[in-house]
C-alpha cells in the first residue's frame, strides 16, 4: 500500500513550525477564553481538563507516526519531534494551571502528589517526559546513538500513566476513557507485530 502522490507532496511542503505555532495558539486561545469567563462555571478546572486531554492527544498522534509509516508508507517522521515537544509544552501548561491557579501554591503541590494517587501517577508521567524533552535535539540524538531510541521508549510508559491519571479522575464516564485506552493499546500492539510485515510494505513502495 502506498499513499497517493499528492498526499506525499502535500506532507513534504507542510512546515514543521506549524505544529509548534498551532499548539501555542491553541493553549493561548483556551487561556484567553478562561480569562473572559467563556469556559463555564469553573474555568480553571475546565482549562486543566482541556490541557491534559490535549497533551494525551498529542502523545497519541506521536505514537501513530511510526505505524502509519510502517503500514501505509506515509511518512510523518519530520513532525515527530515537534509533536512530542508540543505534548510536553501542553503538559507543562496543564501542571502550571493546576499548581498556580487551582492550588495557588507550589508547596501545596507536594502535598497533593503525596495524598492523591491520581496526581502522583500524573506527576510521574510528567517527570518521565522531562528527559525525553531534554534529549530531543540533534546533538543528543548523535551523542546517545542507540541509547536515544531506548530512552524514548519511555513514551510508552508516559502515555499509559497519562491514561491512568485521566481515567482515575473521570467520574461517570466510562466511554471516553475506554476509547482512549483502545486506541493506545492498538498503537502499542502494532509495534509488537513481526517486522516481516513492515518489510513487505516497504518492498511495495
Amino acid at each position: 500500500m502506498q499513499p497517493p502522490r499528492w498526499l506525499q507532496t502535500f506532507v513534504r511542503h507542510v512546515p514543521v513550525w506549524l505544529v509548534y505555532a498551532g499548539t501555542a495558539a491553541w493553549v493561548a486561545w483556551l487561556f484567553g477564553l478562561a480569562l473572559v469567563g467563556r469556559l463555564g462555571v469553573d474555568p480553571v478546572a475546565t482549562l486543566i481538563g482541556w490541557y491534559g486531554k490535549g497533551a494525551m492527544n498529542l502523545l497519541i498522534v506521536g505514537l501513530t507516526i511510526t505505524p502509519l509509516r510502517r503500514f501505509t508508507g506515509l511518512s510523518l517522521l519530520r513532525f515527530r519531534r515537534a509533536v512530542g515537544l508540543s505534548a510536553f509544552f501542553v503538559l507543562c501548561a496543564h501542571l502550571a494551571v493546576f499548581a498556580l491557579l487551582d492550588l495557588q501554591s507550589l508547596s501545596r503541590l507536594g502535598v497533593e502528589i503525596a495524598e492523591r494517587p491520581y496526581i502522583t501517577v500524573g506527576m510521574l508521567a510528567f517527570v518521565l517526559m522531562i528527559p525525553l524533552a531534554l534529549t530531543s535535539t540533534d546533538r543528543a540524538i548523535r551523542k546517545m546513538g542507540r541509547n536515544w531510541q531506548k530512552l524514548h521508549r519511555l513514551t510508552y510508559a508516559v502515555i499509559l500513566l497519562g491514561w491512568v491519571h485521566y481515567d482515575w479522575q473521570v467520574r461517570g464516564d466510562v466511554v471516553e476513557p475506554a476509547i482512549y485506552l483502545s486506541i493506545i493499546v492498538v498503537l502499542l500492539g502494532l509495534r509488537l507485530l513481526p517486522r516481516q510485515r513492515g518489510r513487505v510494505v516497504a518492498g511495495q513502495k
